[in-house]
């Protein structure tokens, strides 16, 4: 046991001990792990390959980035609507403390990739600033002890790294094992589950653990090169099994149960990559529809004006005026025209019209769902 575990030893109530990576290989060697890993591995290099078929790659950033935000944050009970995220995007003027809460979500899933893209690495000085930009604060580590996991009868089942000490030493063996290929010879998805365990039960954050940790695991895809931009977002199925995905997690700690955790985070992948996969390609579908119209019953189409029109779900004059350079007359006659042709539908909201992506938006409110 290393000293780590045993000073959290005496301290935890509860009898799972966390200590340092790597953990036994035994762990993750059965042949179910092995047969979902081919499917999830599957089906993440086919999302790879999609993906380069939309040709702005910020229509996928800023609208699954969004998407993903919502999801995510609703894991933690803050809800919002998407038609509060769309108009806020554009304005900043916030609703609710939940929409701003999605919206610092968003920023700092973006800023995370800004930092690890084209590096190869995720550092834990990343993980810090992808933490401060969704908190804003700079608080960093904790510095105190964290709060116990109870389960519905009150009892104590899980409680986090007391030490500061600890929390800095656990989370310098997680950097390493993230960013040294050497320390375990695994498959990057098996290690993007035990990455995930790891840094939830470190719980180095007074605020944000979980975010953080959903933004981590994008981004290790991203840095091992399983794919080339950070699209795979699986906030969406965690929120549909909550109860099975923090049962698995505290399985974990109280039986060694890792099968079960890592099946269950690789068909995480799987699903959410077919889910993904799907949604691009209605997205591209939509996108054809939206030039086939624009081109034949407008005079005004142009590549600039329909990527636009499906990076924000939600546009309105001022905003796609300054993207095309052009008059605002000119541009409130485009948008005018695309709501006659049943493309945009147009909404008031105080002194405001929005003009909305029907069909995108559709698509993402009602659960990637073809419409």
């Amino acid at each position: 046991m290393t000293e780590i575990s045993k000073k959290f030893n005496m301290a935890n109530t509860a009898p799972f001990s966390l200590s340092e990576l790597p953990y036994a290989l035994s762990n993750f060697e059965s042949i179910g792990i092995y047969k979902q890993l081919t499917k999830s591995s599957r089906a993440l290099a086919e999302l790879k390959g999609v993906v380069k078929s939309i040709p702005n790659e910020e229509i996928l950033l800023n609208t699954l980035a969004l998407q993903e935000a919502k999801d995510s944050s609703e894991v933690e009970n803050i809800v919002t609507t998407h038609d509060e995220l769309f108009r806020n995007q554009l304005d900043q003027n916030f609703d609710s403390i939940a929409t701003k809460e999605v919206q610092n979500y968003t920023e700092a899933l973006k800023r995370g990739w800004a930092l690890v893209q084209g590096k190869g690495l995720l550092l834990n000085k990343h993980i810090l600033e992808i933490q401060e930009t969704l908190e804003k604060n700079k608080a960093g580590f904790r510095a105190v002890p964290g709060t116990s996991l109870k389960n519905q009868k009150g009892e104590v089942i899980y409680t986090p790294p007391q030490h500061p000490e600890d929390i800095i030493n656990l989370m310098s063996n997680l950097e390493a094992y993230i960013n040294n290929t050497e320390m375990q010879d695994l498959d990057p998805l098996i290690k993007m589950a035990i990455i995930h365990f790891q840094f939830e039960s470190i719980h180095p954050f007074y605020d944000g653990n979980g975010r953080t940790g959903r933004i981590i695991n994008v981004l290790f895809l991203t840095v091992t090169g399983l794919l080339d931009l950070p699209v795979l977002y699986l906030s969406r199925f965690i929120n549909q099994n909550k109860a099975d995905y923090y049962h698995k997690i505290q399985n974990v700690r109280d039986e060694n149960a890792w099968e079960d955790w890592v099946l269950f985070m690789l068909k995480t992948v799987e699903e959410t990559a077919n889910e993904t996969i799907r949604l691009i390609r209605i997205i591209q579908k939509q996108m054809h529809t939206y030039k086939k119209v624009m081109r034949e019953q407008t005079k005004f189409y142009s590549k600039d004006l329909l990527e636009h029109l499906f990076r924000h779900p939600y546009t309105k004059v001022q905003f796609l005026q300054k993207e095309l350079g052009k008059h605002r007359q000119t541009v409130s006659t485009y948008l005018d025209k695309l709501c006659e042709l049943n493309l945009l539908k147009k909404e008031t909201h105080g002194n405001t019209n929005y003009y909305i992506n029907r069909s995108l938006f559709e698509l993402l409110k009602n659960g990637m769902q073809e419409v």
